[in-house]
């Protein structure tokens, strides 16, 4: 009878030097989002965060999410460094609604086979966003799965825990008819509605060059997600903001109102929407209908605060002072038939 032939983890795909590799070389990187709340550091089969001098009456907000088909386009155009920051953003700015502070962040990488740069590159750009946004990288999972995926590809998903004290916590139960809307702008499209974006770009011929708004096309489809956390914060210490709500799948007409409670709807002022040259591009370009755009793009607002209307000075002019760009978008109005309008 012959003998096999040895076969090692690294015939079947799989290069655990490759893994330790990438580890060594995001430690720095992960180390600098750290908190003092952090026990220990990389490498345990677990993470640990001390909440014990922080809070009263914590409670915990949890979030997930991933930032959808612009990791294809990240691949087809082979810029990693940033895709990490949509990532956070996306995970940080959901569960900043409520009012809670993000803690610490997990992520999730996958790919057929490890490339070591695009790893790091893609690890480190998580890492910075945790940064930007006061979260700590704890901990998370490299997988190598050789089949599962085509060469050059790979997928994100991201973790987060917030904290927020119990008497804090924004529910919307504030809202009431007569508040203002006033809309935070966003840095372009963020992570949602890629697969029309891709689609449009696709169709017209990857203009990655073409002008828009005196940047290049490309660059305005890849800038990352808009990190809210550490101004929204600053907001929330020292002003009344009756809720909140992150412009993610579904645009401006299907988020806001997940805040608002039952009996209210709202009148947005289309007007005071006016789309950024790279959603004006994408509009023309892919003769996009006007309500297609609103519950498929962010359409220029991010995030959205509902206050009263005797707060919005104070809240703007803070707006200003931390460098956010913003406007009032409509009103909180009695329900209706249609409980969002827009005219």
């Amino acid at each position: 009878m012959t003998t096999p032939t040895p076969i090692t983890y690294r015939d079947a795909g799989v290069d655990i030097d490759a893994g330790n590799e990438v580890v060594e070389r995001i430690k720095p990187l992960v180390k600098r989002s750290f908190r003092p709340e952090v026990m220990g550091g990389l490498g345990g089969f677990g993470a640990m965060f001390d909440l014990s001098n922080k809070y009263r009456e914590p409670v915990l907000v949890s979030g997930t999410d991933g930032v959808g088909t612009k990791l294809k386009l990240a691949q087809q155009l082979n810029r990693h460094d940033t895709i990490g920051i949509d990532l956070v953003a996306m995970c940080v700015n959901d569960v900043l609604v409520q009012g809670a502070e993000p803690l610490f962040f997990l992520d999730y990488f996958a790919t057929g086979k490890l490339d070591v740069d695009t790893t790091v590159a893609v690890v480190g750009g998580i890492a910075r966003g945790c940064e930007l946004s006061g979260c700590a990288l704890i901990g998370g999972e490299t997988a190598e799965m050789p089949d599962m995926y085509p060469p050059g590809e790979y997928d994100l998903a991201g973790f987060c825990v917030a904290a927020v004290e119990k008497s804090k916590i924004l529910d919307g139960a504030k809202v009431q008819a007569g508040d203002v809307l006033l809309g935070i702008a966003s840095s372009g499209p963020h992570s949602n509605g890629y697969s029309l974006v891709r689609r449009i770009y696709d169709r017209a011929g990857r203009p990655a060059d073409l002008d828009v708004g005196g940047r290049k096309l490309v660059d305005a489809l890849m800038e990352p997600t808009q990190l809210y956390v550490k101004p929204i914060l600053e907001l929330l210490s020292k002003h009344d903001i009756h809720a909140m709500a992150h412009i993610t799948g579904g645009g401006l007409t299907e988020n806001i109102i997940r805040v608002i409670p039952d009996g209210l709807g709202l009148d947005i002022d289309a007007s005071a929407i006016v789309l950024p040259p790279v959603f004006d591009w994408l509009q023309r370009e892919g003769a996009v209908p006007r309500e297609e755009m609103w519950r498929t793009f962010n359409c220029g607002v991010g995030f959205v605060l509902v206050l009263a209307p005797n707060d919005v000075a104070a809240v703007s002019a803070d707006l200003q002072r931390l460098g956010l760009s913003h406007r009032e978008i409509g009103k909180v109005a009695q329900g209706g038939a249609e409980r969002v309008r827009i005219g």
